[in-house]
């Protein structure tokens, strides 16, 4: 039976709403710091904490890795390669028409010329297989990001009649030659001469080399339109016109509103490199939802810590019942202890998931300088560096959902504590 003074106190004191706020939150936070004889409630309040900090800032780390690889995807390999291009029904000499009425369409950044082309390039013995595009150096800088990752030479020297080839850094090294030397292209198709069948060869001069830290360095190549277009036997016809649009993930949708108008057959970047984007979004969010899984069991660790709190405070539950403490109140100190634990795990886990986002090339460098090793080759991978791309979306999404998991953790715990009854807790300690 609660003492007329505990309900004098409850009466009065606790019905000040202030008070009523203000003193469970004093008590939660102060239930967080260890005490004497509380060391094993310590520890495993200390283990969820580091656990919840350690999830957190792996999630914003890998997250933010993931969004690199998108990020440099659609900005080096999409930005060489076309976002889409419109064929011509058979190889037209009218291109400047097709991108005078493409040019100006709303959402389209710049229209060129375009020829396709495959072969085997041999230098000293050496060959490769390579895939070759014909363009026009002025009209280049308006589809392509090309002009910006030229390491060697220039595009303006591909001149039609020259034959020069603008190669990528990767195929270059891999072929031993530099700005100047001279290669060998065989084109697959077979001439038919006085002394048999003979595959097609033409003597190519190096004018240009670029890098984009991709894996187009080394199988791909450039030629100017005119002279793509001789080595594919129709002398100034081109195989349509190249389009970059402003939105990459419209391209689809407007190039086929453009074939409709003018009577071409499209092709969008979804059918060369689209199965990319599919796997780095497929493995960011399996990836999101298994280290979500390691936040989950540090966050209901939680609960661990408060239930062994609990039942070492059942004796100062009772007394602040006694004194007028109501259930309402007690359920109250216990969120806020478990609140207040999992705030401290999220903010210094995001804080260090950010540190180290923000500086995982650096990190990724020193590592590699340190033990005397290349984790990311470019002839292997289509990057040759680990990028990061640390978006404020995904960590407030992180955090956010952090907090709520701490928060569910804490319900069932706080719940107890508000249904201990001091009379039993009395009877429990005669």
């Amino acid at each position: 039976m609660v003492p007329r003074s505990g309900l004098g106190v409850r009466h009065g004191l606790w019905l000040n709403a202030p008070m009523q706020i203000s003193l469970p939150i004093a008590i939660g936070a102060r239930y967080t710091r260890s005490k004497k004889g509380e060391s094993f409630v310590s520890f495993i309040s200390t283990v969820s904490t580091v656990g919840l900090a350690l999830g957190v800032a792996v999630l914003i780390v890998v997250l933010s890795v993931m969004n690199g690889f998108d990020k440099e995807l659609r900005t080096r390999i999409l930005g060489m390669v076309p976002h889409g291009v419109l064929y011509s029904t058979q190889p037209t000499a009218d291109w400047q028409a097709l991108v005078d009425q493409v040019a100006p369409v709303a959402g389209v950044l710049g229209a060129a010329p375009w020829v396709e082309g495959q072969g085997m390039l041999t230098q000293s013995g050496a060959a490769k297989p390579l895939l070759y595009y014909g363009i026009d150096p002025s009209l280049e800088r308006t589809v392509s990001i090309l002009p910006d990752h030229m390491t060697q030479g220039s595009l303006s020297a591909l001149k039609p009649g020259d034959f020069g080839i603008v190669l990528g850094a990767i195929m270059a090294r891999q072929m031993g030659v530099t700005l100047g030397d001279a290669v060998t292209l065989l084109i697959p198709e077979a001439s038919l001469t006085i002394a048999g069948v003979r595959p097609r060869l033409k003597r190519l001069t190096v004018v240009g080399v670029f890098e984009v830290g991709a894996e187009l360095d080394a199988n791909l190549a450039y030629l100017h339109w005119q002279d793509a277009a001789i080595l594919k036997r129709q002398k100034n016809k081109v195989d349509g016109v190249r389009v970059r649009f402003d939105n990459l993930f419209n391209a689809p949708v407007q190039l086929q509103a453009l074939a409709r108008d003018t009577d071409t057959r499209p092709r969008d970047w979804t059918r060369t490199h689209g199965n990319l984007f599919e796997a780095i979004a497929l493995e960011k969010t399996l990836i999101g939802l298994l280290l979500a899984m390691i936040v989950a069991v540090a966050a209901f660790n939680i609960v661990a810590t408060l239930v062994m709190t609990v039942n070492a405070k059942r004796a100062d539950i009772a007394v602040l019942r006694v004194m007028g403490m109501g259930p309402s109140e007690v359920l109250l100190t216990f969120i806020v202890q478990g609140v207040l634990i999992g705030l401290i795990g999220i903010v210094s886990g995001a804080l260090l998931g950010l540190l180290v986002a923000f500086n995982v090339p650096v990190i990724l460098e020193f590592i590699e300088s340190t033990f005397g090793f290349t984790l990311f080759r470019a002839d292997a991978y289509f990057i040759s560096y680990l990028p990061s791309d640390p978006q404020w979306s995904d960590i407030t999404t992180i955090v956010v959902g952090s907090f709520l998991l701490c928060l569910v953790s804490t319900l069932y715990p706080a719940w107890r504590a508000s249904r201990t009854e001091p009379a039993e807790v009395i009877a429990g300690g005669h």
